[in-house]
């Protein structure tokens, strides 16, 4: 006997079950008609017993034959839905009954006309994306991320240092600030130590020879020993923790301008033209010398990783070496002043920026792994110097003529964060806090000032010990000297 198939259920979904055939060694094999019966066991959707009714809504085959297909007031509140705001069709299709106005009004998805069902999250206001890329108003502020709260610059400085006999020199390096928090600044023929922490003083040198003076400092990263260079060609080793010289270096013909350490390695670059890499380890007065720039090294840094040193001349030379040999790897020869400014980026890899004095003006970065000039920026000013902040993708140059300003740049964009300014001569020296969230500038000639500015959010603390020299005197808070 052949089976029928159940009749539709009266609910939406109609639940059909077969049962599964019995095997063929307990019954006997079935007859074609009742395979043809066989149902698989799933949920199938029966139109028939779906009641529309109770949405206020026809069926699509309701509608009278006559009407365009798709054109039933379901069709248009479904298409509505799904794709937005209908069109005028569309519109006046819906508004012929009042079911589509009950239905929209009911629907959980949305309204028609207000967007689709597959926006999940709201639209981020246009402003906000434009303010994460456009340049820093007067106020200084800029916006971090979307929704957070904006930066706020300070555009005056939280302390001010005075600093006589400061020298108004650009081809000179006479500021930097140590790992353990001491800053080092060359005055005359003196060099001091100021401990941000209780706002000391300290001489730490003193060449003693009123025709000698500081001509460079440098920090090795640890900060215990600072390197000093001469205007003799002298370069001198001070262990500041006992404030101890522990070695002097007489290599170089001419002054000592630019220093860099990296790790026991001190290169050190003079008006003799000439790069010599001394090893304070070692007995020799120097273990390496790379010739290449034509005129005064004015300009020296390690990369972050000590892979590559970059020099910059007098004579508008930027140069890339690799430690191992003596001849520069790359060559770059664009810029059309002096190059004193250079900075590795501790964020990306073989990037490099570099400026121009005052007839060159610019700032360019540089990808030393590809050998390429990346962008170019021209300031209308001698640029003094560059640092990377450690905490945000942001570069702080120091310029001269005309302005003696200080720039806040955002990198790749070179949109300008803040402008600073309150020197009163060419800021010619730069150096970054170790928690990266400070920086001071130095001024010679009228101004002969140390300004101390907050400009980044703090990095994680680093630890540091407290450096003090025996028998060493305390100095009035509003001056160095």
């Amino acid at each position: 006997m052949a089976i029928s198939p159940p009749a539709p259920a009266s609910t939406p979904y109609s639940r059909i079950s077969a049962t599964r055939p019995r095997s063929s060694r307990s019954a006997a094999a079935p007859s074609p008609a009742s395979r043809a019966a066989a149902y698989s066991c799933r949920f199938i959707p029966s139109r028939a017993g779906s009641n529309l009714e109770l949405f206020d809504l026809a069926t699509p085959a309701a509608s009278s034959g006559s009407a365009a297909p798709g054109s039933s007031p379901y069709s248009t509140l479904l298409r509505s839905v799904l794709f937005g705001k209908p069109t005028r069709d569309q519109g006046r299709a819906a508004s012929s009954t009042s079911a589509c106005s009950s239905s929209s009004a009911a629907s959980p998805v949305g309204t028609p006309g207000t967007g689709n069902i597959f926006r999940f999250k709201s639209d981020v206001p246009r402003s906000a994306k434009k303010a994460l890329f456009a340049g820093g108003d007067e106020e200084g502020a800029l916006l971090t991320a979307t929704g957070a709260r904006p930066r706020k610059i300070p555009r005056s400085p939280y302390k001010t240092l005075d600093a006589p006999d400061l020298r108004d020199d650009f081809y000179l390096n006479l500021l930097d600030w140590s790992s353990r928090d001491l800053l080092a600044i060359g005055l005359g023929n003196r060099t001091y130590l100021w401990n941000s922490r209780s706002d000391r003083v300290t001489m730490l040198c003193d060449l003693g020879d009123d025709d000698d003076s500081v001509c460079s400092v440098r920090w090795a990263q640890r900060g215990n020993h600072l390197a000093v260079g001469t205007d003799r060609g002298t370069v001198q080793i001070w262990d500041a923790s006992r404030c101890k010289r522990i070695r002097t270096i007489e290599s170089h013909q001419f002054r000592v301008g630019s220093l860099a350490w990296s790790s026991s390695l001190l290169s050190s670059g003079s008006g003799d033209s000439t790069i010599l890499h001394h090893d304070i380890r070692a007995q020799e007065d120097y273990v390496g010398k790379i010739t290449g720039h034509e005129s005064e090294v004015c300009g020296l840094q390690w990369s972050c990783d000590s892979s590559k040193l970059a020099s910059g001349g007098d004579d508008n030379r930027l140069f890339v070496w690799d430690p191992r040999y003596e001849k520069p790897m790359l060559k770059y020869k664009e810029h059309t002043a002096a190059v004193k400014a250079i900075a590795w980026s501790p964020h990306q890899r073989d990037l490099l920026a570099s400026g121009g004095g005052i007839e060159d003006s610019c700032i360019r970065f540089w990808n030393t792994a590809t050998n390429t000039q990346l962008t170019c920026i021209d300031t209308g000013s001698q640029v003094c110097n560059l640092v990377w902040s450690k905490s945000l993708n942001e570069l702080v140059s120091t310029h001269g003529y005309t302005q003696n300003q200080i720039n806040v740049w955002r990198y790749p964009t070179m949109a300008k964060v803040a402008t600073l300014t309150g020197h009163t001569d060419r800021v010619l020296y730069l150096a970054i806090s170790p928690d990266g969230q400070n920086v001071v500038t130095g001024a010679g000639g009228d101004d002969e000032a140390l300004r101390f500015w907050n400009l980044f959010p703090p990095t994680k603390s680093q630890s540091s010990d407290r450096l003090s020299c025996p028998g060493s005197t305390s100095s009035a808070r509003s001056y160095i000297r």
